[in-house]
């Protein structure tokens, strides 16, 4: 069929609940916005450029505050620590030793209020997907379907969408894409992502999906989710790398990405 799949990244649950709980609701509303930035991007006419946006935000939210005592606390702990390896990843905090609740209120108090809010959206998503495996199943099936039913093109994917489609190529092979575009991608970041991806790195070094004919990463250069920006140190088969300076304060926004200039020329073979 062609055309493009996009994969939203954290905080859309809001989509959701504006939709009436509906995921495909969610999904066509998100669709219109990032048409609207590709276009302001390309400089092209008023068309549909994405035939549908990959929404899997309702199954890492829905139902997240059920469960006992126990349960609350190790998901709370898993954010924790997903926001402490984070942070360390940003150089900030990596000697303070203690208790993990004291370390993480400090921490947020440390950061600038930009990253503070960035913070508080991405550790507890991250969390979720890389520690509940049912949740991260549902997120990753989710994703396939929408690649199977679509047979896009071209898959652009963004911030923790690029981690969750990133495990569901590899888990349905048979899913071909001539191109996969990762925008602020946290797939390498160490000790948070990048050692408990599904297929796990073997000796240190990832790989691109097998049915991904091409792989361009693009990142700004002071994205806090894109640590490091550069991912061909940590996978084999991505094909281009681009470096890019957005905005000061919207580093990680998919309206900024999809408004980049670098992403025109890998997009651009693929409209008609």
């Amino acid at each position: 069929m062609g055309g493009i799949v996009g994969v939203h990244g954290i905080g859309k649950y809001g989509y959701y609940l504006d939709a009436g709980g509906s995921a495909g609701g969610a999904a066509e509303a998100m669709r219109l916005k990032w048409d609207r930035y590709l276009r302001a991007g390309l400089g092209g006419e008023a068309r549909p450029y994405f035939s549908e946006i990959a929404f899997y935000a309702h199954h890492l939210r829905e139902g997240q505050q059920t469960g006992g005592p126990r349960t609350r606390a190790a998901a709370e702990e898993a954010t924790q620590r997903v926001l402490v390896e984070w942070a360390r990843n940003l150089g900030v905090g990596e000697h303070v030793t203690g208790a993990l609740k004291s370390f993480t209120g400090w921490l947020l108090g440390r950061l600038d209020a930009r990253s503070a809010a960035f913070a508080e959206l991405f550790a507890p998503e991250v969390a979720v997907y890389l520690t509940d495996q049912a949740r991260r199943e549902r997120a990753r099936q989710a994703v396939a379907d929408t690649i199977r039913r679509r047979e896009p093109s071209v898959v652009v994917a963004h911030s923790l969408g690029s981690v969750v489609t990133y495990e569901a190529l590899w888990a349905n092979p048979e899913l071909r894409v001539d191109l996969l575009v990762t925008l602020g991608s946290p797939l390498g970041m160490r000790n948070v992502v990048f050692e408990r991806l599904l297929p796990a790195p073997v000796d240190g070094r990832g790989e691109r999906p097998k049915g991904v004919a091409r792989w361009v990463n693009i990142a700004d250069k002071d994205d806090i989710a894109a640590i490091p920006p550069d991912l061909r140190e940590s996978f084999a088969g991505v094909d281009v790398e681009e470096l890019v300076n957005l905005d000061w304060i919207d580093f990680h926004t998919v309206e900024k990405y999809l408004g980049c200039p670098a992403l025109d020329p890998h997009l651009r073979p693929f409209l008609v």
